[in-house]
């Protein structure tokens, strides 16, 4: 028999939840909201507690998530809020679907101010929300990758995360950026910082193998390949989820949320400029091109004249 609890007795308190936060690189338009959407969708749906925050100033990592539809940002709430002389409540920020708790940091309109510090605002405001105190398993950062101020390195420099994800592609510009946030994470251990490398995500594979070829260089593991088919493009162009259990592309999914989950933090190996070229043949990267330095007769269209110089020089007496 099980015994009552009485009021002189206290029921056990349930144990805190150890959060992992975990922040996700990538250049933009390689797939990192696509991908995100349908991890944490799968994540929620095994029975993980989610947040997803959009870090991206183009506020479009959860778009998919919610169908299309445009999630008020805080900086945009925090904003109106302030002036109507209100406090920002975590519902006028905070959404859910099937499971999944998402919210967009948002940014200031071109030209306006700088994406950076609208990033560190943003977390500033949810901090006063009790961010620290919410009691998620897992809360995923979508940043812009190819950005280098200190507003989008906020993550890796303060380890505000436990580990980085890069999300890239067999294309020389998503490698550069995903070796760019390599360097990075690399750069801050060396200050004494604790965040690592957790993998590599390969989005629009087309099997030429590139991106694997980084993350063997680089020292990391590759967490999942996301084909180039055209029935994952069409979904994800019509804002649906892919990644829902019993789908076609289920299992590749559950595999990604697996390895998010048990892949440890690594301190990476980033690449030099001329290893990075070196991953792709000639003919794709014009390896083969000489510099050919220029001439003032180039730079003025005439033959130069030599001039007599002016100057007066004394021997030494």
């Amino acid at each position: 028999m099980t015994a009552a609890v009485t009021e002189s007795q206290e029921a056990p308190a349930a144990e805190p939840r150890e959060t992992q936060i975990i922040a996700i690189y990538g250049k933009g338009g390689i797939g990192k909201s696509f991908a995100l959407a349908n991890l944490s969708y799968m994540m929620a749906q095994q029975g993980h507690k989610v947040l997803l925050i959009g870090c991206d100033p183009k506020s479009d990592t959860t778009s998919l998530l919610f169908g299309g539809r445009a999630c008020p940002t805080i900086i945009e709430t925090s904003a109106k809020k302030k002036s109507a002389g209100e406090q920002v409540q975590v519902g006028d920020v905070c959404f859910k679907r099937d499971g999944v708790f998402a919210m967009e940091l948002g940014g200031p309109e071109v030209g306006r101010g700088c994406g950076g510090r609208g990033i560190i605002h943003g977390f500033e405001l949810l901090e006063k929300l009790g961010f620290h105190a919410w009691g998620f398993d897992y809360v995923l950062l979508d940043f812009l990758g190819d950005v280098v101020c200190g507003g989008f390195g906020l993550p890796i420099a303060r380890d505000m995360c436990q580990k980085v994800i890069v999300v890239g592609s067999n294309d020389l510009q998503s490698l550069y950026v995903a070796n760019n946030v390599c360097s990075a994470v690399q750069y801050f251990r060396k200050l004494g910082g604790n965040v690592g490398v957790a993998g590599l995500v390969v989005n629009k594979d087309d099997g030429t193998g590139e991106a694997q070829a980084f993350a063997a260089a680089a020292g990391i593991p590759v967490l999942a390949a996301i084909p180039a088919d055209d029935d994952i493009r069409r979904k994800s162009a019509n804002y649906e989820i892919v990644g829902r259990p019993g789908s076609t592309w289920a299992p590749l999914f559950e595999q990604l949320a697996s390895q998010v989950a048990s892949a440890p933090p690594v301190l990476p190996a980033p690449l030099d400029q001329d290893g990075l070229l070196g991953l792709f043949s000639g003919e794709t990267v014009g390896r083969d091109v000489v510099l050919e330095p220029a001439t003032i007769e180039d730079m003025c269209g005439a033959e130069s004249i030599e001039r007599p110089s002016l100057e007066v020089i004394y021997d030494n007496v």
